[in-house]
């Protein structure tokens, strides 16, 4: 594994923690603020907005220079927001400072994807996404308990200046392994391009509505296990640390499946996805088969996201990539607030707690739609790419026999 590739991780790792930490955080956070749960809540939101707006924002602005510069840049950025959010005076402040960390999240996950397929063979573009994205899902394992063990101990404040300690760690490994040749400069005329392309809009729109499934479930985990698996309570926290084994196991393995099967693994993952949906709403008030359900359900979500990371790259056709790559980022933001809403609205019909689960497979289900649709239009440009280096070889062929002949 190339170095630059760990820094990547350590990156992930760092803005997976911050992003999710606040969670568990919120209590202590709102005693310390003298201000509601709920208003610390709006973080959460808060956040989620920051993402959509500087994923295509910043990375437009980066398109001038080399992904390591950019890459430094964003995390600098990150370094800031999470250490003015450890000093901040009152709440206003820290809703700016988290907004301000945010801008930088989608910005690196998209120019750090570009990036980690430069370092590797082609034939392992997608391994290598997939093991910068494992950073991410090691922070649900272990950063985000351990903030919160540390926010409950000590403090909160901690916790987040710990996290820009992380960044300042990612940048010395930026700087030290990231290759320059990792990606040239390109112009945002031509990244804007990309977005001509129907193939594009297709894979954006499988990250938008299959991954919607995964956010109308996940959102809702803790009652679902509760409420319906009749598991304790304190029991929660060893179950989703078991959902973050999987999703880190499925991050890994959808790397190597994703190199090997390309987009049609994203279609039949989505299908699986829905049938196992299917399987936990009817299962759902069994304890041990809903927890065996939601770890599969969460392996087999995060191995479908490098997959689709790395097609939508390969989808843009442009010398860099790095705004559809962003793009793809704003757009699991946006199936999260998607899917969220999804399930708010049938629990709040008065559905009950297995409603979100069969809106989950019927969402799946649409994915695994739109992601046929997504491979035929692949399969189209592979043959249309064949035609015309079919025509071209012809061409230099006949150009050739005169001479020939003579």
């Amino acid at each position: 594994m190339p170095l630059a590739l760990l820094a990547l991780a350590i990156g992930a790792f760092g803005i997976g923690t911050t992003e999710f930490v606040v969670m568990g955080m919120l209590p202590q956070i709102a005693g310390d603020l003298g201000v509601s749960v709920s208003a610390v809540g709006l973080l959460i939101s808060a956040y989620a907005i920051g993402v959509v707006i500087g994923a295509p924002t910043l990375t437009a602005l980066g398109v001038r220079f080399t992904p390591r510069q950019t890459l430094i840049g964003l995390m600098v950025v990150f370094v800031v927001g999470n250490a003015l959010s450890a000093i901040a005076p009152g709440y206003t402040t820290l809703l700016i400072a988290r907004v301000l960390t945010a801008l930088a999240h989608g910005s690196f996950f998209g120019v750090g994807a570009v990036a980690a397929r430069r370092l590797v063979p082609k034939e392992k573009a997608t391994q290598a996404i997939s093991l910068m994205i494992t950073g991410l899902t090691l922070a649900n394992v272990v950063g985000v308990p351990l903030g919160t063990f540390v926010a409950q101990q000590l403090s909160w404040r901690l916790v987040l200046g710990g996290v820009a300690a992380i960044g300042l760690v990612t940048i010395a490994g930026l700087l030290a392994w990231m290759p320059a040749v990792a990606g040239e400069p390109t112009d945002l005329r031509s990244e804007l391009s990309a977005f001509r392309r129907r193939q594009v809009w297709l894979i954006l729109g499988v990250t938008m509505v299959g991954f919607a499934a995964m956010f109308a479930v996940y959102s809702y985990v803790n009652p679902i296990l509760t409420e319906l698996g009749g598991i304790p309570e304190g029991w929660v926290t060893p179950v989703l640390a078991l959902f973050g084994v999987g999703t880190t196991i499925g991050t890994l393995s959808g790397g190597r499946l994703g190199d090997r099967f390309g987009f049609s693994f994203v279609a039949v993952g989505l299908l699986g996805m829905s049938l196992v949906l299917v399987a936990f709403a009817l299962l759902a008030r069994t304890p041990v088969a809903a927890v065996v359900l939601l770890v599969l359900f969460g392996t087999i979500g995060f191995a479908l996201g490098p997959v689709v990371q790395s097609r939508v790259i390969d989808a843009a056709r442009v010398p860099g990539g790095s705004l559809v790559s962003a793009a793809n980022q704003a757009a699991f933001n946006v199936a999260n607030a998607f899917g969220a809403a999804l399930g708010a609205a049938v629990l709040s019909a008065g559905l009950g707690y297995t409603a979100p689960l069969w809106v989950g497979a019927v969402v799946a289900l649409a994915g695994a739609g739109v992601a046929v649709l997504a491979l035929r239009g692949e399969r189209a440009d592979a043959r249309a790419v064949h035609v015309a280096a079919t025509a071209d070889l012809a061409a230099w062929r006949h150009t050739l026999a005169p001479a020939h002949t003579g």
